[in-house]
């Protein structure tokens, strides 16, 4: 059996968009929804338009009755993980269904987004959401992971509130889990591995699995000039297979800054979505790697190119050189990376919370703060969260402790009111932050910008803060800054 491909879901805001409208009276509220969409509003007949836009756009609103559009977008369906978001709105704007890809293609987001600005109302039928569970194909994908394998079997057994176990290889964050775990053998498995996994176990089936592939691989490519992208694309995949390696793993290739205008390799991992670096020769001649070569050293400066770029962000070697008539690929596995969200909540008022971090707090297993702070972010959390609060007084202990969950793999979110980064956690925290966990910081609205705001009283031009709390500044410090 072969593990169902899914990709991170699509946003409204991701790639473009196309309005389609099937009558005039439709089209001058179409004509609106593009200008606030910022998307392409499709001229001539709606058949054609559609057909011209289904593989070049993430999003479709379609400006017509539900079953016009059914007919209309069905000869195009395909998959769901693949297929653009589909929105029909009816031509008075009172209703925005998502029609298809609503979890993989955005849809769901989308029809949100467009009823919320036509004062419409949305109508999402997925069930995930309908039960206000996370999609299991969302988790992680806000931290680069993908997700693949069993996911409509899984997720069902999710719904129907049963139990999962969860394997990690190694501490990647993963958000919180919408079931609760367990140690049944028999039970759904949810595994973050970057490693090709069978699917039966002693010639019997194995439980349902959903397999989360980490952004853990780097590859390393170096070339002879003029190489082709099939030579390129066919070394990197046999390279990969060989080793039980998945493609979605994948996070970054990399190469000497001499093949920046090397098409071969682009192009090939253009093919296969993944981003291409090209760096210095310098920083990759300072990279110890097993098999240096003095040939590669007199043609592009470094006596490595392919092993050196696969390790230029730490890890070790998968897949030591392996060449092809014009080409050598390596892979590296770069270490797990920890992740901590900094969040404001600003000054109170829910209102005042950015939409930052209200998507920090819900791709958050864990939020750490004083307790009323954790009270104010629970509202914005998802099912399966766990809360720590803490007393004044206790800002290093918290700290130490968001970061030892960071470090252990799990999704950590610190909050603060106003703007976590004056007078609150962000200090404390990055002075105790190593460079093996990726910290966010999300900013906020402090109190003295609302206070500002509603007594008419704007900071104008120069200002400063100075705090005249003494808790932790001593009034010693606090009166020559005054």
């Amino acid at each position: 059996m072969t593990p169902e491909p899914h990709s991170p879901p699509r946003t409204p805001d991701a790639g473009r968009t196309v309005v389609v409208a099937a009558s005039a009276t439709g089209r001058r509220l179409a004509a609106a929804l593009a200008e606030h969409l910022g998307a392409d509003l499709a001229d001539g007949r709606p058949t054609e338009a559609i057909a011209a836009a289904w593989s070049e756009t993430d999003g479709l609103v379609l400006v017509m009755a539900t079953g016009a559009a059914v007919r209309l977008i069905a000869p195009h369906l395909a998959d769901k993980h693949t297929d653009p978001g589909v929105v029909a709105v009816d031509d008075h704007g009172t209703f925005a269904v998502a029609l298809a890809g609503g979890h993989e293609g955005g849809a769901n987001a989308l029809a949100t987004r467009v009823a919320s600005h036509l004062g419409a109302t949305p109508v999402v039928t997925t069930a995930s959401e309908l039960a206000g569970i996370p999609a299991l194909g969302a988790l992680g994908s806000r931290f680069g992971i993908r997700a693949e394998g069993a996911l409509a079997a899984v997720g069902g057994h999710v719904l129907d509130g049963g139990a999962v176990r969860l394997e990690r290889d190694a501490p990647w964050p993963l958000g919180p889990l919408p079931a609760p775990l367990t140690d049944d053998p028999d039970a759904p498995l949810l595994r973050v591995t970057d490693r090709t996994v069978a699917l039966t176990q002693d010639g019997r089936a194995a439980a349902p699995t959903v397999l989360y592939r980490p952004p853990s691989l780097v590859i390393g490519i170096g070339s002879s000039r003029g190489v082709t992208a099939t030579e390129v694309g066919e070394l990197v995949d046999a390279a990969l297979a060989d080793a039980g390696l998945s493609a979605l793993a994948v996070h970054t290739v990399a190469t000497v800054d001499a093949k920046a205008d090397e098409a071969g390799i682009h192009d090939a991992a253009a093919e296969r979505g993944w981003p291409v670096v090209c760096l210095p020769a310098q920083q990759l001649r300072e990279i110890e790697v097993p098999n240096p070569s003095e040939v590669v050293r007199d043609a592009v400066g470094t006596p490595s190119v392919a092993e050196a770029a696969a390790l230029h962000l730490g890890g070790q070697l998968v897949v030591t050189k392996r060449r092809s008539a014009m080409t050598t690929v390596a892979i590296a596995r770069r270490p797990a990376r920890g992740r901590l969200a900094l969040v404001s909540l600003g000054p109170g008022a829910d209102d005042l919370v950015v939409p930052r971090a209200r998507d920090e707090l819900a791709a958050a297993e864990v939020v750490i703060g004083y307790g009323p702070y954790v009270d104010q972010a629970a509202r914005f959390t998802s099912r399966g969260v766990e809360l720590e609060r803490f007393d004044l007084g206790e800002e290093v202990v918290r700290a130490d402790r968001a970061l030892e969950l960071a470090r252990s793999g799990r999704a950590v979110a610190l909050v603060g009111s106003g703007d976590v980064g004056i007078y609150a956690m962000a200090s404390p925290t990055l002075e105790r932050a190593g460079d093996d966990l990726d910290v966010v910081v999300v900013p906020g609205v402090t109190a003295a910008l609302a206070a500002s705001a509603l007594l008419g009283a704007p900071f104008g031009h120069d200002h400063a803060y100075i705090s005249l709390s003494n808790l932790m500044t001593p009034w010693e410090r606090i009166r020559p800054r005054v």
